[in-house]
């Protein structure tokens, strides 16, 4: 978007420069890549990303400040995951939104939705720095949102993460974090902060206290980093050795109550320009809360409020789909407006869409910061980099701005 920036990079782009990117990522990683990384970062204005910055913002916000959402909220935490000793916010906050364009061919941002869940920090941040020192690109160019710096970067982050405990009593908590997608993100923790990543299944309690085995020893645990997703135990039908209904006596960053809290069960609360219309299901065959939603199908999406990584969406939904969908389940799912995504980014490929992630930290007892970006560029329906497999010049990227 931003010139004389992408066609420079256009101009003086190498395969061979992409594939010492890959093996640098690679490398720092300790690990391989498995998502595809996007040949280009995106050069977006730095008035745009404050925007983003400050709607995601003013989104949650919105939400916390609300009474009637929090209580709604709170009941659709599934009552065997349902933990005590919730914080009062949510350490981390993720809120996607898609480039549209207004009748005028004026830019628009979109909300695609929100989740009080982590993303990649770790990788995020290398990715950036990688694509500049590898690609020589401006060294002026920044990546960190609200002031922050590659410093205070990761100050804040370990502030998020640790709480001032030791590293050695912090864990990293996953499903099987070998074989998962974001490995490279847990090891640049490990790496940065000195954590373990740890494997949910190999946890020990004893009373209300939890270990995690290290080197023959039982290490107790005062924080967890929360990275393990309730639909993938639910799907693998993962035996845990605790109950999620414990009172256990360990602190969270990204207490597990919040992914269910702050999610696509938001969008029907949300009241804003940039927020697409959506509707419980069970809503719209009472015919509740319609106004505003296309009528015409070809516009709408059919979402499942509890997935992962765009399981379950369903474009243009046919009244088979709906009607195959139980009335008892249809508070589970929501119809919403679909969010056509303007390809804005020009490439030796034809413009491509963007997707821009914008990543939240919230220590505990301080404020609401964004803190860095993410983008998926894509061609396809999805954005997701799962469904952009055979396509070049698309995939995981990062958000670069020249300084204000």
């Amino acid at each position: 978007m931003l010139q004389p920036y992408r066609d420079q990079f256009n101009a003086h782009f190498t395969t061979a420069a992409y594939e010492d990117l890959l093996a640098r990522l690679d490398h720092l990683a300790r690990t391989h890549i498995e998502f595809r990384v996007a040949e280009t970062p995106c050069f977006f204005p730095a008035s745009l990303m404050d925007e983003l910055s400050q709607t995601g913002a003013a989104l949650t916000h919105q939400l916390l400040d609300n009474p009637a959402y929090m209580q709604a909220s709170e009941q659709c935490v599934p009552a065997q995951y349902r933990m005590p000793n919730e914080n009062p916010q949510p350490n981390f906050m993720t809120v996607d939104f898609g480039l549209t364009r207004n009748p005028d061919g004026t830019l628009i941002p979109k909300l695609v939705e929100l989740q009080a869940f982590p993303s990649i920090f770790g990788y995020q941040d290398m990715l950036a720095r990688q694509y500049i020192e590898t690609y020589n690109l401006d060294p002026a160019l920044t990546w960190h949102l609200g002031g922050l710096n590659s410093e205070s970067y990761w100050q804040l982050l370990s502030k998020v993460i640790l709480n001032h405990h030791d590293p050695e009593n912090v864990i990293l908590l996953e499903i099987d974090p070998g074989n998962q997608k974001t490995l490279p993100d847990f090891h640049l923790y490990e790496d940065k902060l000195g954590i373990a990543t740890v494997d949910i299944t190999t946890l020990i309690k004893r009373g209300n206290r939890l270990f995690y085995p290290r080197n023959g020893r039982e290490v107790p645990i005062h924080r967890i980093y929360n990275r393990a997703i309730v639909d993938e135990l639910e799907r693998k039908n993962i035996q845990l050795p605790f109950d999620y209904r414990d009172p256990l006596d360990v602190e969270w960053a990204g207490h597990p109550n919040w992914y269910f809290r702050i999610s696509k069960f938001s969008l029907p609360y949300l009241d804003h320009p940039s927020v697409p219309k959506a509707v419980f299901l069970d809503d719209w065959y009472a015919g509740r809360n319609l106004s505003g939603l296309p009528e015409d199908r070809n516009q709408l999406l059919l979402k499942p409020l509890y997935s992962f990584a765009g399981k379950g969406i369903q474009f243009a939904p046919t009244d088979a789909d709906l009607n195959a969908i139980p009335s008892s389940d249809r508070n589970l799912y929501l119809l919403q407006e679909r969010v056509s995504f303007a390809p804005v980014i020009q490439t030796p490929h034809g413009p491509t869409q963007a997707e821009i992630r914008i990543m939240y930290l919230w220590p505990d007892g301080g404020a609401l910061q964004p803190a860095i970006s993410l983008v998926r560029l894509g061609r396809g329906l999805m954005m997701g980099v799962d469904h952009n497999r055979n396509h070049l010049w698309v995939g995981g990227s990062a958000a670069l701005s020249p300084p204000k």
